[in-house]
């Protein structure tokens, strides 16, 4: 076999029962399934690439996209045991790093269990370097040691630990992204879902076509503040948000009552500075290089499709990308926290996806750790 030549090419649905074959060679757990294989190769944002040697499978990698982002991650790889020794990996890693880059990725990420030396060998000898654990990631609990590699060679950004905290439920992205910035500004902040819920309750004004609210720019900050942190509010339009949006009169009513309260309690709080129109790129880093962690307000259709406002964290920000912390995890999509953090997206999509609706609302809400004696 080792005389025949190597051919890499898309995946397509005549190869799935060879897949599955090696699937069942190669894992003993987290097996993707003859459905998961089909959906990766008909619909999901992803590539699928193949080795074969004559017309027998010698290995595959699995590339996810991250919709609206930069990023890339190998969601699984795997060599024929029967064809070891013939540099196969490294070849399958090479044909994933060019599907990434054919679909404007910059950043490559992935998993791997520590007990696979053979496969950090790999990565770490082809640039990939590990930038933490997930605990009990696997099926079997082992920890995964998460791996990245920048693909397109721009000046890295700056970064600082930012702790990531998944939303609980569909409706506290807000809460979830200011947790993660108190966290990192004052650790040992918790993060729970009792604060989860907590900030829910302080910050939640606005009624969605069905369920429940979500959090306002002004409600976040005023929790923000009242532990103690100084915040940038910025709001770039008046009165209560979303409002158009909402049939029911009486959730109109509760919604410009509730922000009433907001901005009565907003011309009494010193810890607030506000501002009348979005930072910008430059302005959300000049907070971050003054030791500022902005939550931003994005419309989420870029990310998922769904027309929600939605709010993130901005953690760093270099002169091609905006990293962020999402809150939300979509696991339907095969995602994980790898995913939601330090997500690299071009200044020009951030912008875009930083305006919600038709009447162009852009907010941000920044804390800072309050340094007064």
């Amino acid at each position: 076999m080792s005389g025949e030549s190597l051919v890499l090419r898309q995946a397509t649905v005549d190869d799935i029962d060879a897949l599955l074959e090696l699937e069942n060679r190669c894992f003993a757990t987290d097996q993707l399934s003859r459905r998961n294989f089909h959906w990766m190769i008909a619909r999901a944002h992803s590539a699928l690439r193949v080795a074969m040697t004559g017309d027998r499978l010698a290995g595959y990698v699995l590339v996810l996209f991250h919709a609206g982002t930069s990023l890339a991650r190998i969601y699984s790889v795997a060599v024929n045991p029967d064809c070891r020794g013939q540099r196969i990996g490294e070849r399958l890693l090479a044909a994933a790093e060019e599907a990434a880059l054919d679909a404007d990725c910059a950043w490559m990420r992935l998993e791997v269990r520590p007990d696979n030396v053979a496969a950090i060998r790999l990565y770490e000898k082809h640039g990939y370097r590990q930038f933490g654990v997930y605990h009990g990631f696997y099926e079997d609990d082992t920890d995964a040691l998460r791996y990245e590699k920048r693909i397109l060679r721009f000046p890295a950004g700056l970064r600082r630990e930012v702790p990531h905290y998944a939303q609980s439920t569909g409706f506290t992205c807000g809460p979830a992204a200011l947790m993660m910035a108190a966290a990192a500004l004052r650790p040992g902040f918790p993060l729970d879902l009792a604060t989860e819920l907590q900030l829910w309750r302080e910050a939640t004004t606005v009624f969605m076509t069905s369920g429940h609210g979500g959090c306002s720019p002004r409600g976040l900050a005023l929790a923000a503040a009242r532990r103690g942190f100084v915040v940038d509010l910025y709001v770039n339009q008046g009165g209560a948000l979303f409002v158009d949006g909402v049939r029911d009169p009486v959730k109109k009513k509760v919604i410009e009552a509730v922000h009433a309260d907001f901005e009565a309690q907003l011309a009494t709080e010193p810890r607030i500075l506000r501002h009348e129109r979005a930072p910008g790129i430059d302005g959300l880093r000049a907070h971050l290089e003054h030791g500022g962690l902005p939550l931003v307000l994005i419309s989420h259709f870029l990310l998922s499709r769904t027309k929600t406002p939605h709010w993130v964290l901005v953690v760093a920000v270099d002169e091609h990308f905006v990293y962020l912390h999402d809150p939300e995890i979509d696991v339907e999509q095969h995602k994980s926290v790898t995913d939601s953090m330090y997500v690299p997206v071009r200044h020009a999509s951030f912008l875009k996806m930083s305006r919600y609706g038709q009447a162009g609302v852009r907010a941000a809400v920044v804390l800072r750790a309050d340094d007064r004696p």
